[in-house]
């Protein structure tokens, strides 16, 4: 792997601010990433799981999940001001990645 579970995390995460967020890599190396609803409640907005981080060797590959991750996080928030004001949650999987 290009870059260590730590740095990789960071990346992420801060990536994202100022939505907080989440990385974990588990021993297969596939990853999952929580993005929260604010900084005051554990309201989950997105969780991407089976993330393949052994192919995320690069910048590019990197910022091509980040974008991926706004991208699905905005489409969520748009979705939510359609559902009459219910909490949106969604639960994706991302392979090939």
């Amino acid at each position: 792997m290009f870059l260590s579970a730590l740095e990789m995390r960071n990346i992420i995460e801060s990536s994202l601010l100022p939505k907080r967020s989440q990385c974990t890599l588990s021993q297969d190396l596939s990853m999952t990433v929580k993005i929260y609803d604010d900084h005051e409640t554990d309201r989950v907005a997105l969780v991407k799981t089976d993330i393949d981080a052994t192919k995320l060797t690069g910048c590019r590959a990197i910022n091509d999940l980040i974008a991926e991750l706004r991208t699905e996080l905005d489409h969520g928030r748009a979705s939510a001001n359609h559902a009459s004001g219910n909490y949106f949650h969604q639960q994706h999987r991302m392979s090939g990645r």
